[in-house]
């Protein structure tokens, strides 16, 4: 894999009546309050049950986004300014000219199309800034909503991987991988 010591800069994106940025200790409470939630536990176990030193060495460490290595977005709403959750890009290679997406919403954002807006407009960023070929998903099979997020921002179903991720549960869960490629057809928003 290639790697550079700083793939990426941290970058603000406003999209519509959102911004996504890099997360701030102002974001502990709100992150703290996420990782109490019971859907964010079972499909984000790392990020499940954080308490205030955890949540700050987080977000100190992401607000850098780990050296550049990846890119973790704060989904806030503009005006009011509340963390409604996060996406990251990940596993970034360009030699491979890769990055698989992951993401969660706060409890209190939830049916309202944050993740897909923000899945979205991310996706959009890495083709565009970082020129990358192909971005990949992947989700518990059991997890409906996060295979619609997939599909409305044109990520195609590949596949399923079998007992591929250990989930909060305790269980090894069957993933859907979900793909897009920069040629691929933007989705219709």
């Amino acid at each position: 894999m290639e790697t550079l010591d700083r793939v990426v800069e941290p970058t603000e994106i406003v999209a519509g009546r959102y911004q996504l940025r890099p997360p701030s200790l102002r974001d502990v409470p709100d992150m703290m309050e996420m990782s109490r939630d019971a859907d964010i536990a079972l499909w984000n176990p790392l990020a499940s049950g954080v308490d205030e030193e955890a949540a700050r060495a987080w977000a100190e460490r992401f607000a850098d986004w780990d050296g550049g290595r990846s890119a973790l977005f704060g989904v806030y709403e503009a005006v009011e300014g509340r963390l409604l959750g996060l996406v990251s890009l990940h596993r970034i290679d360009l030699h491979l000219s890769f990055g698989e997406l992951g993401y969660r919403v706060a409890p209190w954002a939830r049916g309202r199309g944050v993740a897909t807006m923000a899945v979205g407009t991310v996706a959009e960023w890495a083709f565009g800034y970082l020129e990358l070929t192909r971005l990949q998903l992947l989700h518990g099979v059991e997890n409906v909503a996060s295979c619609r997020v997939a599909e409305k921002c044109g990520f195609l179903h590949e596949g399923t991987t079998r007992s591929s991720y250990r989930y909060g549960d305790g269980e090894l869960h069957d993933e859907h991988i979900h793909g897009r490629l920069i040629g691929d057809p933007a989705p219709a928003r």
